[in-house]
């Protein structure tokens, strides 16, 4: 496929737009549903898997957007040269992306329910739990200086090669490189996702500054800069709830089984 037969500016402003507003209805989704069932508990696993994906919509479609483009991009050159276009191929793309994130989120509640079936009276919350909590963060942090961060992160701000790379043809085709990219997205951002289980899963605030950081990793132009920037913050609010659990906004702290703010169980 040759990169001089696509269409270099067309489509842009249409496909984020589309994908703005998908994420905006699942930003509002969200934020209903957590008014219904309470900013802490991961609840059930129906309705865990049901937030979930409406959570990783709200956050990541902002952000995926380059990859969409450039695959619409690609379909129009392949339509151009006479060869059948994928219908509704860039929704296959983001339904396998989706369902990559699904399963990461799958394996996070299943170490979070191990975590409450164990009940290890050392590791809770009034003993050591948050510096168990700002543990996770911290190592989030050391995560993002690692190669595997670095050459995961280039996959994710380098769409163009890897659809020329893993590019199959078809409406499974489309998918399975949503699977695939999903999964170097998973390997970019798992430790971010991480902390925002350690801050608490249902934690709106947290949610939207985690989805800051992954975007800005993701898209600003300053690559290095950005990751440093969300590398210092990772590690500054792991000390903070490591230490000073009771000045961290936001945070969430599990007891007797369910989470609650932390500000409101220290007054």
């Amino acid at each position: 496929m040759r990169a001089a037969r696509i269409p270099v500016r067309s489509g842009r402003l249409p496909t984020i737009s589309v994908l703005l507003a998908l994420a905006a209805v699942c930003w509002v989704l969200v934020v209903l549903q957590m008014g219904t069932h309470g900013g802490g508990d991961p609840g059930t696993i129906g309705f865990f898997v049901g937030m979930w994906i409406l959570m990783m919509a709200a956050m990541m479609l902002p952000s995926v957007w380059p990859t969409v483009l450039v695959y619409r991009r690609l379909e129009a050159a392949r339509r151009e040269r006479g060869e059948a276009g994928v219908p509704m191929g860039s929704g296959l793309l983001l339904a396998g992306y989706l369902a990559a994130w699904t399963a990461a989120g799958l394996v996070g509640f299943a170490i979070l329910q191990a975590g409450r079936v164990v009940q290890i009276d050392a590791l809770s919350w009034d003993r050591s739990g948050p510096i168990v909590a700002g543990g996770v963060i911290v190592a989030a942090a050391v995560y993002q200086l690692t190669p595997l961060k670095d050459v995961c992160l280039r996959h994710c701000r380098g769409p163009f090669g890897f659809l020329l790379e893993h590019w199959r043809p078809g409406p499974l085709g489309a998918a399975r490189m949503g699977v695939r990219h999903g999964i170097w997205c998973i390997g970019c951002c798992w430790a971010l996702m991480a902390s925002l289980f350690a801050l608490g899963i249902m934690s709106i605030p947290w949610m939207v500054v985690i989805a800051a950081f992954i975007a800005a990793e993701k898209l600003l132009p300053w690559r290095r800069v950005a990751t440093t920037t969300v590398t210092v913050a990772l590690l500054v609010l792991g000390l903070a709830v490591a230490l000073v659990p009771e000045r961290v906004p936001g945070l969430t702290a599990p007891q007797d089984g369910v989470q609650q703010p932390e500000m409101e169980m220290t007054s």
